[in-house]
């Protein structure tokens, strides 16, 4: 999405590694309205039951549920990503792609004040525009830094790394930017395991960009080459790789 208008960055912005027992999700129920062919409600979780989740049992089954569920969610089509005169949603379609791999990622996030509570071992609900509200991709990227080791994500370095775990283990691969300009959203695409039919793009054996799945200004189910390193541009002024079994 265009703008982080609601919750104000997350002023730490050094790497914290160590999990934090305090914090806890923020997350809504799933409501009937939030569907893959319409456009309202998209910051709950869907609950339609022909969506599949990624099967944990072994690393084989994990890549080919994935499979299934990019296939399923179809960002080039689906109503639910595609782009409006006011907003794009790389944001949106992450959180889905996440949730169905029973993986946290937030679409919502606690209130400065909510926050306060929950670490102070407060019962806090979820309830949207007073204790949660929206958190778009630049805050995602102060997001991860602050709480993603809380979530069980793990920081890389290179996509070399990210690639070959999401490769091996079929875990779940991010790649987050953040915008210069304080108020605009950055960009968040997942990183997916290669298929037969579907590579990341190599140079000489060496990995150039990864394979990549994504909803913006022009979505795709699976790319690699076509936005090049995207990540790099002058638009952003950080990003960081992250990976989650």
């Amino acid at each position: 999405m265009k703008k982080d208008t609601v919750l104000t960055e997350i002023a730490v912005l050094v790497d914290n590694p160590i999990p934090d027992s305090r914090i806890k999700g923020a997350m809504l129920l799933p409501d009937p309205d939030s569907r893959l062919d319409s456009q309202v409600m998209k910051y709950t979780p869907m609950s339609e039951p022909d969506i599949p989740y990624r099967d944990l049992t072994n690393p084989t089954t994990k890549k080919e549920s994935i499979a299934k569920l990019i296939e399923k969610l179809n960002v080039v089509s689906s109503l639910r990503y595609q782009r409006t005169v006011e907003d794009t949603y790389c944001n949106v379609y992450s959180f889905d792609y996440c949730y169905f791999s029973k993986i946290y990622l937030p679409t919502i996030w606690w209130t400065d004040d909510a926050l306060q509570k929950v670490l102070a071992g407060e019962e806090v609900e979820a309830i949207y525009g007073e204790t949660v509200d929206h958190i778009y991709s630049s805050a995602i990227h102060d997001w991860f830094l602050e709480w993603g080791a809380s979530f069980g994500w793990k920081r890389m370095f290179t996509l070399e790394e990210v690639q070959e775990a999401v490769n091996t283990n079929g875990g779940v691969g991010i790649i987050c930017a953040k915008r210069k300009t304080k108020g605009l959203s950055g960009h968040i695409v997942p990183v997916v395991p290669e298929t037969k039919n579907k590579k990341a793009y190599r140079e000489n054996g060496k990995l150039i960009y990864p394979l990549q799945s994504q909803a913006g200004k022009l979505n795709y189910n699976y790319f690699s080459k076509a936005r090049k390193d995207w990540w790099n541009h002058e638009r952003y002024s950080s990003h960081v790789f992250y990976y989650h079994d």
